[in-house]
């Protein structure tokens, strides 16, 4: 049997840029993650919204030369989102639509990356954006996105804390609670301490005002 050595060498050198690529995405992930940490969780509140513009920029450069990662398209639109969160106000509306359409993206590459990430992410826009005709906001649409972003991550945090958020402003307070509770059981992340820790706070807010409702 005659061996192509040509191509051989060809396949592994081939092999070798890819995982070396795959390995500066996966840095460049990490870094734009804990970034986003430290902004949202342990960044004072009038300093949010100019480092997560900063960090917008530097997520949308790391996507674009890395064009095909549905994570990286995850992680820019949960910045934008942020950012629009910060923003506030119709001016955040193009953001809100550019993390839309990020996650989209990231759907129709991988819909189970991140552990259904891109589910959760979008259907959390859809039911916090402004409806027809200001935004794109869609209750319906939520619910549905919410839910898949469940089946994919059962014992999420973040799954289970938007759906949780969702009941809660829908009034449905004993299965907000439910779903709530469960969020607090969620096992650790790896490397995501700060944000497993800024969650649970939320989540623990949350649980606050339903009990204040309760009364």
């Amino acid at each position: 049997m005659k061996i192509h050595y040509r191509f051989v060498l060809l396949l592994l050198m081939m092999l070798c840029c890819t995982r070396t690529a795959w390995a500066a995405a996966s840095d460049d992930l990490v870094r734009l993650q804990q970034q986003w940490e430290q902004i949202r969780y342990r960044t004072p509140a009038p300093a949010r919204e100019a480092q997560l513009e900063r960090l917008l920029g530097e997520a949308r450069k790391t996507t674009a030369a890395n064009p095909g990662s549905a994570d990286l398209l995850i992680w820019q639109a949960i910045i934008e989102s942020t950012y629009a969160g910060e923003k506030g106000g119709l001016g955040a509306l193009s953001n809100a639509k550019a993390a839309r359409s990020a996650l989209e993206q990231a759907l129709a590459i991988n819909p189970d990356a991140l552990a259904g990430s891109a589910y959760t992410s979008l259907g959390s826009l859809y039911y916090q954006v402004p409806g027809w005709p200001i935004g794109f906001g869609d209750d319906k649409k939520a619910l549905e996105l919410l839910k898949k972003g469940l089946a994919v991550n059962p014992d999420g945090i973040d799954a289970n804390y938007f759906y949780g958020d969702y009941l809660f402003r829908k009034g449905d307070y004993a299965e907000a609670t439910r779903v709530l509770n469960k969020a607090l059981q969620a096992p650790p992340r790896p490397g995501r301490a700060i944000a497993d820790d800024g969650r649970r706070k939320e989540i623990d807010q949350l649980l606050d005002k339903i009990a204040a409702k309760a009364k």
